[in-house]
């Protein structure tokens, strides 16, 4: 007799790099979301799906909060904030290896109070292998004094210590129900904006301290090659600063060419198949001011 199928939905929640995304691909076993040093590298839900003991999870890896400056930052976070509709499961993370300020989390612990039911949200610590243990129980025991959770967990992301144990519980809590995705799919997301993310995820990788956030990818074509083999795809760097564009270009073209043979690299890997890429940048004044900025918030 087979065992029945469960299926359900967590949303990961938190401050910018708090390592959301680190634990979507922890979680999912295989890379679906970009990582990076810089805060605000998650721009919308992201969607990862994970099957553990006959259950499918669907991991929402979201923006983190922080304070808005502009109409594109304000959407991000409302973003973050539509993932706690429609989830079994709301997992708060933070990360442990910081100081815990009380006051830039009370707005957001309030919200999730009235969002949620406590039945329904968890406490995921992250880093803790950076943390002195009597450290971690103190934040742990803090943060359920200010907002009780149904259960606390202490992982790291990056290392996968503590990762089962969020995915036993999930497979534990989720309700019967058939399979939404098919067996072998791991992301919802469309394969022009995965390969976008990539890009923009290797710009940060090779540029973190010269560039600023405000950078954008756009897959301007994405084909089968000309000889049958893999894809062939062109990508817009867009920067809103003309000053940007020395930078990213380097000496002679040097570092855009790194660039491109970085995320060419990851590319291959993740679609299986032979890519050839094409980059080239654009100046669009004040982009993310305009409509086109907020396209991606749909996908």
């Amino acid at each position: 007799m087979s065992q029945q199928k469960k299926f359900g939905a967590i949303a990961l929640i938190g401050a910018t790099n708090a390592g959301k995304s680190t634990l979507t691909n922890a979680m999912v076993g295989e890379k679906v979301a970009i990582t990076s040093h810089k805060v605000q590298t998650t721009r919308f839900q992201i969607r990862g799906i994970a099957i553990h003991d006959h259950t499918q999870i669907v991991i929402i890896d979201t923006p983190g909060f922080f304070k808005p400056r502009r109409a594109f930052d304000r959407a991000m976070i409302a973003t973050a904030w539509d993932a706690l509709q429609d989830v079994e499961i709301v997992a708060l993370i933070v990360d442990a290896s910081k100081p815990f300020d009380d006051h830039k989390h009370q707005p957001y612990l309030d919200r999730i109070l009235s969002e949620t039911d406590e039945k329904d949200r968890i406490l995921i610590l992250n880093k803790v292998d950076q943390t002195a243990k009597d450290k971690l129980l103190q934040l742990a025991a803090h943060l359920n004094d200010l907002c009780h959770f149904e259960r606390t967990f202490m992982v790291s992301a990056l290392s996968g210590s503590g990762v089962g144990d969020i995915l036993n519980y999930c497979a534990h809590v989720l309700p019967d129900s058939e399979w939404v995705y098919d067996a072998d799919e791991m992301t919802t997301m469309p394969t022009r904006i995965m390969a976008a993310e990539i890009t923009r995820e290797k710009i940060y990788e090779r540029l973190h301290q010269e560039l600023p956030y405000k950078i954008a990818i756009e897959t301007e074509s994405f084909d089968p090659a000309d000889d049958g083999k893999g894809y062939a795809i062109s990508q817009i760097v867009i920067i809103e600063d003309k000053k940007h564009k020395p930078i990213i270009l380097g000496k002679q073209g040097q570092t855009l060419k790194k660039i491109g043979t970085m995320a060419r690299e990851t590319m291959m890997e993740y679609f299986q198949c032979p890519v050839h890429l094409k980059l080239h940048i654009q100046h669009r004044e004040k982009w993310m001011d305009k409509d086109e900025a907020f396209s991606q918030f749909e996908t």
